[in-house]
């Protein structure tokens, strides 16, 4: 396949500048090609100038059904006739509430936000009111929103503000402790007697998408109950997606308060805090949890549809599939090449990047790939039709099949020979 050309992108871009900043809605967007599609079926995404591509972006993550399942869009069309928001309850609320607590099998009740970077919050606040403690343990290179609290990067081994405009005492609010050393929360958890909550990515699929070693997640359950310490799963992208009550089912581990979205709502914008009723009845008076659009008719629509799907049909198993076959489709692609890729991760995200195939276990071990590199190599992959983040981690979902596969490998492999002559 041909290197592409889109002139009538570039002209929506050159328009797109002039109207937001960066040409883009999310700084997340910033780096990825300047490419405007006009629709999203399935696995596959249509641009303005003709061209299709197969889709291991999803979105970030939450079409895990594929672009525009039938089933969700029409359940959202049919019921949004009912209205959107009401600012009162509707008829919606308890079968998406009961669909989602049987799905997950631990926990007792839940409430439905919009976004897991605010819904995070909350769970940190509940976590805080219930413990009467002040602070909370996160792991280094995680993701758990773009807030001043929680958004950093990490320079000469301390953390630090990301973003131009953060307040940096914020992140005084927290300790930092390496993904995957129990040893290091246990010394946290020794030394300070003010933390209310550790909150975790189960699987870092920000970061790397780093899994965690074996009994890891154990330790760290243990620790909290020994300390009294809410412990929150962040399954913002592993929540229905490596399972269907996500990496809690598939570790074997329950949190205290779990944070779920993407995959949860076949693409629709619906997150959940979902927890113990001893934690989450706190939200019916003292702990103030609010938001216009939570719970919104469309956003239990998709819940209801999405979670019925995933029950009746459950895609798990090709979804493993078609990722196992595809990480060793470009590995063997690249070494065919000469091209020093290597693949970390679970079938149903992974994450690529330049550099030697030693195993990473922490977002420290990132720092000796060449993840600039593998950024431009992205760019490369939508010049041949693969739409992928230039991060680095690739989703698959339950649309992705074998005629996807075929076409991802030929033109994964023109891409390769691309990177490779230059």
């Amino acid at each position: 396949m041909s290197t592409l050309t889109r002139a009538r992108s570039a002209e929506l871009f050159e328009r797109a500048c002039s109207l937001t900043p960066g040409g883009v809605h999310s700084n997340v967007r910033l780096a990825s090609p300047p490419v405007f599609f006009e629709r999203g079926s399935g696995a596959w995404l249509y641009d303005t100038d003709g061209h299709d591509y197969v889709d291991y972006l999803l979105g970030q993550g939450p079409n895990f059904l594929g672009h525009a399942p039938p089933s969700v869009t029409e359940a959202v069309a049919r019921e949004m006739r009912r209205g959107s928001v009401f600012g009162a309850q509707h008829v919606l609320e308890n079968q998406a509430g009961e669909l989602l607590l049987d799905s997950l099998g631990w926990a007792d009740k839940v409430r439905f936000g919009v976004t897991g970077t605010e819904t995070d919050q909350a769970a940190l606040r509940l976590a805080r009111a219930a413990t009467g403690r002040t602070k909370f343990v996160r792991c280094g290179g995680a993701y758990h929103g773009w807030l001043d609290n929680v958004l950093s990067t990490t320079v000469d081994g301390q953390s630090e503000p990301a973003s131009a405009g953060q307040l940096p005492h914020h992140l005084q609010d927290s300790y930092v402790v390496p993904f995957n050393d129990a040893a290091a929360l246990d010394t946290v958890l020794t030394e300070h007697d003010d933390i209310a909550a550790v909150i975790v990515e189960p699987v870092m699929c920000n970061t790397g998408v780093i899994p965690p070693v074996p009994g890891y997640l154990e330790n760290v359950r243990r620790l909290c109950d020994q300390r009294g310490v809410v412990l929150i799963f962040d399954e913002v992208i592993t929540g229905f997606r490596l399972a269907l009550g996500g990496a809690a089912e598939r570790f074997g581990v329950t949190p205290d308060l779990a944070v779920y979205g993407k995959a949860m709502a076949g693409g629709w914008p619906v997150a959940a805090l979902a927890g113990k009723a001893s934690l989450m009845d706190m939200l019916a008076g003292a702990v103030t949890h609010a938001g216009t659009f939570n719970s919104s008719i469309p956003a239990c629509a998709a819940v209801i549809a999405s979670l019925s799907l995933l029950r009746e049909h459950p895609p798990y198993a090709g979804v493993e599939a078609h990722g196992s076959k595809l990480m060793e489709s470009i590995e063997k692609l690249a070494a065919r090449h000469g091209v020093p890729l290597r693949i970390q991760g679970l079938p149903a995200a992974f994450h690529v990047s330049f550099g030697d195939s030693e195993v990473i276990h922490d977002h420290t071990g990132l720092a000796k790939l060449d993840l600039a590199g593998y950024a431009e190599f992205a760019k490369t992959l939508a010049n041949h039709g693969v739409w992928v983040a230039p991060r680095g981690v690739w989703y698959v979902s339950a649309a992705h099949g074998d005629d996807e596969l075929r076409a991802a490998t030929e033109r994964i492999d023109a891409a390769l020979a691309s990177h490779a002559e230059r």
